[in-house]
């Protein structure tokens, strides 16, 4: 059984595991996950293994708000337990209403966070994102409709994704000279091939203590291991959908961190983990599965391997 270490998400006391199981593909078309007994098993796998982080959003899954509506009943009897996280803000097709593109605003919040909580089958939300920003409505009315619904107790704590290092500082002190509470996590693109965070966004997030959730860490899936030259496992996404991501990748680099990985006696899998997890103010890698064996996979292999903070810095430059 994995080891699993539990950090604060930033500088709040929302306590989460260091590995996160991405929820976007419940109810996802071609997957183990697609249906209910699917992610009842993965759901019951995560729970087993330590896992509390479940990182969702109104518009996963085959159907927007499908993963939502999976969850909601795996969860049953299992939520007190969790860490339980989704997002607003991107385009629901309808779902919630119109919405003329203005996703941020009070009126439009109320009616996602409703509709969450109905799909979910919970009467809180312990983390509310704002799934990207929302270029008409004014930080400040973001704030403080999610503020009324902390008060409420319908959401505990509030984070966000995909926002620019400024749009970050931005909500900080918007928040601060509004009275609101602050934003405690940032979503935002970072893998070993995927640094654009390092220049803005992670100065940002430490300057502020916000906790960094990356996600696609694992480059979708390529830094699994189970990937080379000749391709990989025909049922992963590269492979189904995404095959150009393996095409133009670097192999020559992946290659000597394979090396690098053997001289160490650890698998790519476990090294890319440790390297995550070891950048300042990271606080869970939130990584997806479709059956249960992967979950268990990444638990593991997030608590197996302490590199040093030359090895960190080795694995850094390989792909500089």
């Amino acid at each position: 059984m994995a080891q699993i270490e539990y950090r604060t998400l930033g500088t709040s006391g929302l306590v989460v595991s260091t590995i996160g199981l991405g929820c976007n593909n419940f109810g996802r078309q071609g997957t183990a996950s697609e249906s209910q007994a699917g992610t009842d098993a993965v759901i019951g796998a995560a729970i087993d293994t330590g896992v509390t982080l479940f990182d969702t959003a109104d518009i996963y899954g085959a159907e927007r708000g499908l993963s939502e509506t999976l969850m909601g009943n795996a969860l049953a009897g299992k939520r007190d337990g969790i860490v339980l996280a989704t997002k607003f803000g991107m385009d629901m097709g309808g779902a919630n209403g119109p919405d003329w593109g203005v996703r941020g605003s009070r009126r439009y919040i109320r009616l996602a966070v409703e509709a969450s909580l109905r799909r979910l089958r919970t009467d809180w939300i312990d983390l509310y994102q704002l799934h990207t920003p929302d270029p008409v409505t004014p930080i400040e009315e973001t704030l403080a409709t999610l503020d009324d619904l902390i008060t409420e107790g319908k959401i505990r704590y509030i984070g966000h994704s995909n926002l620019t290092g400024w749009q970050i500082a931005e909500a900080e002190f918007t928040a601060q000279l509004a009275g609101h509470p602050k934003f405690i996590s940032a979503q935002n693109e970072y893998s070993l091939l995927v640094r654009g965070a390092e220049k803005e966004v992670l100065p940002a997030v430490n300057r502020y203590g916000l906790g960094f959730l990356p996600y696609f860490p694992l480059y979708n899936g390529l830094f699994t291991g189970k990937f080379s030259r000749q391709g990989g496992p025909a049922d992963s996404r590269i492979m189904r959908i995404r095959r150009h991501l393996a095409d133009n990748a670097p192999w020559d680099v992946i290659e000597q961190y394979q090396a690098f990985c053997d001289e160490r006696g650890v698998t790519m899998l476990e090294a890319t983990f440790a390297w995550l997890l070891a950048q300042p103010g990271l606080t869970s890698v939130i990584a997806g599965a479709t059956r249960p064996e992967q979950i268990i996979q990444n638990a593991e292999a997030a608590s197996s391997w302490k590199p040093t903070a030359d090895e960190v810095a080795a694995i850094s430059d390989l792909f500089s």
